[in-house]
């Protein structure tokens, strides 16, 4: 039996007419009491994240639950320890490790392909819409914060997952245009205890859709930029350094097409369960991202409570 869960019903109808044999329903309880459910994926505001998450790894259901995860990671920990108890396994929705550049980049950079890495830069940023600051990600109890906990938690994750953890956390977030309590700007600089570094800004006065995201390594650099739609086309670029220096061996790999990374997320998901091995990334991943946040946030003078 498959379910889509909505507060509201007609939601919960329009999903649900997506997939055959699937059932529109408002009770979150009737779904978890039904023993022919194994797995929930939680897609929600942030605010509801971990709660809904938390009932169902109570109720011994496996979760994928979308990035964030929760407001802040003291409620990741909850989370993780009573996901330890029911023995169910939980994947943080970083959909980003999905797309088909970064699958490839990651492979690379596995490989050897340019080298011992040593720095990493990012950027993250859309231009907003009218009404943008009234909308449920501009409400701090319904999000947590702005820019920063939105993109900026992508860049957070995929910096983390090429270069390790992070020992030192600088950096601030800020609002500079949006008549709004939360961030619409930050700028992160992470390092390793290793000193690799991980230079990061995120923001929604980008205007023009951009993502950007350049790995590099002591024989040579990946870039990937686009994510497809209005972030413009996937693509990975490898610049090889010769051992005569000069201008690099340049290959490009494009990626058109549909956005196919929930996809790839869910099919990791479902071989999480049917295997039963740990998923990547999990919630150890998903509260280091959130600690990181909130010490910026508390840098920068927001959320001190």
């Amino acid at each position: 039996m498959r379910y889509a869960c909505d507060s509201d019903p007609a939601r919960a109808a329009a999903v649900a007419g997506l997939a055959s044999g699937c059932e529109a329903v408002t009770d979150l309880q009737a779904v978890l009491d039904d023993p022919a459910i194994q797995a929930v994926i939680v897609s929600t505001p942030n605010s509801s994240l971990a709660p809904i998450a938390l009932a169902a790894v109570r109720a011994g259901r496996h979760v994928l639950v979308e990035k964030p995860g929760a407001l802040r990671a003291a409620d990741l920990r909850i989370l993780r320890s009573a996901a330890e108890k029911s023995r169910v396994r939980v994947r943080l929705g970083y959909n980003h490790r999905c797309h088909r550049a970064l699958i490839r980049a990651r492979e690379m950079v596995d490989a050897g392909a340019i080298g011992p890495l040593m720095f990493l830069r990012g950027r993250y940023g859309h231009g907003g819409r009218k009404g943008y600051d009234r909308e449920w990600r501009a409400d701090p109890r319904l999000s947590g914060g702005g820019e920063l906990i939105d993109q900026g938690v992508h860049l957070i994750d995929l910096a983390g997952w090429f270069l390790g953890e992070f020992a030192v956390v600088e950096g601030h977030a800020t609002t500079y245009f949006w008549d709004m309590k939360v961030d619409d700007n930050a700028f992160v600089d992470l390092r390793t205890a290793g000193g690799r570094t991980a230079w990061l800004h995120v923001s929604c006065t980008e205007w023009k859709n951009l993502f950007s995201l350049e790995i590099y390594g002591r024989g040579g650099k990946l870039a990937i930029d686009g994510l497809g739609g209005s972030y413009g086309v996937e693509r990975l670029t490898h610049y090889h350094m010769t051992p005569e220096m000069g201008p690099p061996e340049t290959k490009v790999w494009d990626y058109p097409g549909a956005d196919d990374s929930w996809r790839i997320e869910t099919e990791a998901f479902i071989d999480d369960v049917r295997l039963g091995r740990e998923p990547v990334p999990g919630l150890d991943a998903g509260v280091r991202t959130l600690e990181i946040v909130e010490t910026i946030y508390r840098k920068s003078g927001y959320f001190e409570s």
